[in-house]
């Protein structure tokens, strides 16, 4: 698999020495006797290019730190710091770009249209930026190439495999050219050797185009992979081992 590598790109980021940072970090949820607090004054920094795991139990609270770092969600107090800004000073329209333009998600659930082509899938957050639209399909079938899935692009997405699936979804968080890929539970829903293949297709990235990964996982063979795990027990970061 060959991958297409921005080195200009790459060596921006290498020069970043904090990529994302969370800095005490608290979100709770509910008022009074029902307050629950599903992160407590959670801190550290992820460098440019590294490979991150975030582990811990069911309701440890590691999806609700993936979903306030990838600035979906907002902490009720603490800050989230993008390249050295604080992201909480951020307008909603300059959130949403940032989102679109910075980040690429990969979830356990594909969240693809079924009856739209994979092509049409993997341009989306093109079309939203306003890309026209024979950029915007040479962009795709770059991406769909990267991951070995050119031949599938006039395909509707729902006759594609989970493999297939989870492949579209990676090239989708890629067709906008993202400094971070956010990826909960990648490979979830796929049996070992697909797994693997994902896997193998997200740290190439990782490894070649210097695409910062922040991993969700219970699997602990695919955190091994990452360069660094970060565990949370009960809302709280209890592990930091590179």
């Amino acid at each position: 698999m060959t991958i297409t590598t921005d080195s200009a790109k790459v060596k921006a980021m290498a020069a970043t020495t904090n990529i994302i940072a969370s800095e005490r970090v608290t979100k709770t949820y509910g008022k009074g006797e029902n307050r629950f607090t599903a992160l407590d004054n959670v801190s550290f920094k992820v460098k440019a290019g590294e490979s991150v795991a975030i582990i811990g139990k069911s309701g440890s609270g590691k999806s609700t730190l993936m979903h306030l770092l990838a600035l979906m969600d907002k902490p009720t107090s603490g800050t989230i710091m993008i390249e050295g800004n604080d992201a909480g000073q951020l307008s909603g329209s300059k959130l949403d770009k940032l989102r679109n333009q910075t980040f690429g998600f990969v979830f356990q659930q594909f969240f693809l249209n079924g009856n739209a082509s994979v092509l049409e899938n993997v341009i989306l957050p093109l079309k939203i930026a306003g890309v026209g639209s024979r950029a915007r399909k040479q962009r795709g079938m770059e991406v769909l190439r990267d991951v070995e899935l050119e031949d599938k692009a006039k395909n509707k997405a729902n006759d594609l495999s989970g493999g297939q699936k989870q492949r579209a979804v990676i090239a989708r968080a890629l067709v906008n050219d993202p400094q971070i890929i956010f990826a909960d539970e990648p490979t979830g829903n796929l049996d070992s050797a697909t797994g693997k293949k994902v896997e193998d297709i997200l740290f190439k990235l990782n490894q070649e185009k210097g695409i910062t990964l922040i991993i969700v996982t219970h699997d602990e063979d695919l955190a091994k992979r990452c360069s660094r795990r970060i565990q949370i027990k009960d809302g709280k970061l209890v592990g930091d081992k590179r």
